[in-house]
């Protein structure tokens, strides 16, 4: 009996090894689940892996859109392009999650992350700050509506370093003008910085004061009747702001 049951054990043994390298060959693997996905997105996130972060969080939103680790994986998602400067991205990522998660306890924090990554993408003075003025929008949001939040505080920092910004590049343009003799455009834009950045003072001084320079020279590029035309409103303009 015992050499009788020899053959036939090794044949089925020999058999189920042959459907398991069958199975393994020919059958996907298993899927990860949605909580082994995230916690592999947490871990290369620990590990600054933020390329293989962003891979593990967007599959476990494609694959458990309504598992409750894949809300935690749509921030995570935002957070892994912000910390890899792709801001792009991040913006996508942190807006989407506020359409369609609004009432989340989180949603103070994304209207800072989205204004922080407008911030970010500031590069020079010279070009236009549309990021900067959609990054302000959110951060006056975020103080007005969610005053007692831990990140109102350093949303007005923030603010104040997003008006510098802005203030910084309506001197710079005033300047050009200035620079290249079109005084007028020049008065304009230096006037626009005394009325609008009151708040940032070492910048409306000098513009005021510039100002004053800009519509003296532009004056002589007037004819008598267009010089006391305007002569009045600057007056009254200069005795409102001194």
């Amino acid at each position: 009996m015992r050499r009788l049951l020899a053959p036939v054990l090794i044949v089925v043994l020999l058999s189920l090894a042959g459907c398991m390298w069958i199975d393994s060959y020919f059958l996907p693997p298993p899927e990860d689940t949605a909580q082994e996905l995230y916690e592999a997105g947490v871990a290369a996130m620990d590990e600054k892996d933020y390329g293989d972060a962003q891979d593990y969080f967007s599959k476990l939103k494609d694959r458990f859109p309504f598992s409750p680790y894949s809300l935690k994986g749509e921030l995570a998602l935002g957070d892994a392009y912000f910390l890899d400067e792709d801001y792009v991205h991040a913006l996508d990522a942190y807006k989407e999650f506020e359409a369609l998660h609004p009432s989340n306890e989180n949603i103070p924090y994304v209207l800072y992350q989205i204004a922080n990554t407008d911030v970010s993408m500031f590069r020079t003075i010279d070009r236009r700050q549309e990021n900067v003025k959609e990054g302000l929008e959110y951060l006056y949001r975020l103080v007005e509506t969610y005053p007692k939040s831990q990140y109102a505080e350093a949303a007005k920092e923030m603010i104040l370093k997003s008006r510098r910004i802005l203030a910084e590049h309506e001197v710079f343009v005033a300047d050009f003008f200035w620079r290249t003799e079109q005084y007028g455009p020049a008065w304009h834009r230096y006037q626009y910085v005394v009325e609008n950045f009151s708040d940032i003072p070492d910048l409306r001084d000098y513009a005021m004061k510039r100002a004053e320079y800009s519509y003296f020279e532009y004056q002589k590029t007037l004819s008598e009747e267009e010089r006391e035309r305007i002569q009045g409103s600057w007056k009254l303009w200069l005795k409102q702001w001194l």
